[in-house]
């Protein structure tokens, strides 16, 4: 760009627009940028906004009362674009009267761009804002946030940056949305988080939100979900016990809906999963304790640790043996005792079968060997059943009793 040692000719800010020719690609006149100073002679003020795009602000626009720029070459200084003439860009710091203000304003309002203000006083139904020029506007309630206003108040006296959503009665009634330039770096984000996010990745945010189906976490200005069955390996009756808003998190990614808007992470699986050395723990064979979490048409359902469930299959049988009745004897909330059948880590399954016993389970010491019953050479007859003969407890007490009876008949 080639320097200017002299001002072009004064011209109001509502001509410079209007004979604005060449748009920049990524400019419209009237739009706020920041930029950078990288040089300053007595008559302009030269400026750098990414690298690549360069412009000029009148000295004059920045002079304090002593006839001083306040300025240094690295500074950075918000400016309003005004026109682009011969590869060249002007920019301006302010608007000078109410005309140039409500051109300024209709320029915003047909190129939506982005204008500040300051939010003056609450009135029916929403706030008046000051903007450029001493110009008033009008900021609907539902126009303020992305989400429902709970404080008004809190917004008073605040600089907001505002689209001009409607223009009548030559920028005598003006509206304004906060809302709309929320939801345009909503976007933005969402555009940024589409080329870098995937599933499996680990992400941080803070949680904004904790309710009852899961809690709400801000990744930089969009939110995902972490249901409430992924917050922890274990069942959690209320979330927050273990979670707080403001708290800083890290999730994984586990599943992206773009059409819907929809992330959705996992607290538990940034944490050590109780699968991790699954086969050591449970090897096949092993005895272990657990309690029936649930029961299903097809088998029981036995936690033996949190975050460790296992499947007894009602249908088990052996070859040539008639299968117990599990149905009737396995009982939701019940602790049972099972056998470790097979593990299956990448499928996360468990097969169990139950140890049916009427007396507990024996478990044998390491080199010791399993303790007998004393021997008895005469065991005690059994007791009979109330009303029924004793039982003779052999068969040839049996046939002796039969010979008994026949001669007492002769």
């Amino acid at each position: 760009m080639n320097q200017k040692e002299t001002r072009p000719d004064e011209k109001s800010f509502a001509e410079l627009l209007a004979e604005s020719s060449m748009k920049s690609e990524h400019l419209k006149p009237g739009e706020r940028v920041e930029a950078e100073v990288v040089n300053i002679t007595p008559d302009w003020v030269y400026l750098n906004m990414d690298g690549k795009t360069e412009g000029y602000l009148s000295s004059e626009e920045v002079r304090d009362e002593t006839g001083n720029i306040p300025l240094k070459e690295g500074d950075r200084i918000s400016v309003y674009f005004l026109e682009a003439k011969n590869g060249e860009r002007h920019f301006t710091t302010r608007v000078r009267g109410p005309e140039a203000a409500r051109s300024f304003l209709e320029q915003a309002w047909q190129n939506k761009t982005v204008v500040e203000g300051t939010v003056e006083k609450a009135i029916k139904g929403g706030f008046l804002v000051k903007l450029i020029g001493g110009i008033r506007g009008f900021c609907p309630l539902s126009q303020v946030e992305t989400a429902r206003l709970e404080n008004p108040e809190e917004y008073i006296g605040r600089k907001l940056d505002f689209i001009v959503i409607g223009y009548e009665k030559k920028g005598r009634n003006i509206v304004l949305s906060h809302r709309a330039v929320l939801e345009q770096e909503i976007e933005r984000k969402r555009q940024a988080l589409r080329e870098e996010l995937r599933e499996g990745m680990t992400v941080r945010g803070t949680i904004t939100s904790i309710q009852k189906f899961g809690a709400f976490v801000d990744l930089g200005g969009i939110e995902g979900l972490i249901p409430a069955s992924e917050v922890s390996w274990s069942p959690v009756e209320d979330l927050h016990s273990v979670l707080t808003e403001g708290q800083e998190t890290e999730a994984v990614v586990i599943r992206l809906d773009w059409d819907k808007g929809r992330i959705t992470l996992s607290l538990k699986e940034a944490l050590p999963g109780p699968w991790t050395n699954i086969e050591e723990k449970y090897p096949d064979g092993s005895v272990h304790t657990g309690q029936v979490a649930r029961l299903t048409p097809f088998g029981a359902f036995v936690t033996l640790e949190p975050g460790i469930d296992g499947l007894i299959r009602f249908a088990r049988k052996k070859e040539g043996e008639k299968p117990p009745p599990l149905r009737k004897i396995i009982k939701d909330g019940q602790s049972v005792e099972v056998r470790i059948e097979s593990v299956k880590k990448e499928k996360r399954r468990i097969i169990l079968s139950p140890i049916l016993r009427e007396e507990p389970v024996r478990r044998r010491e390491p080199g010791k060997k399993p303790e007998r019953p004393p021997y008895s050479p005469h065991p005690s007859p059994r007791p009979s059943p109330k009303g029924q003969p004793p039982s003779v407890g052999s068969l040839g007490k049996l046939l002796k009793e039969k010979m008994k009876e026949k001669k007492r008949d002769r």
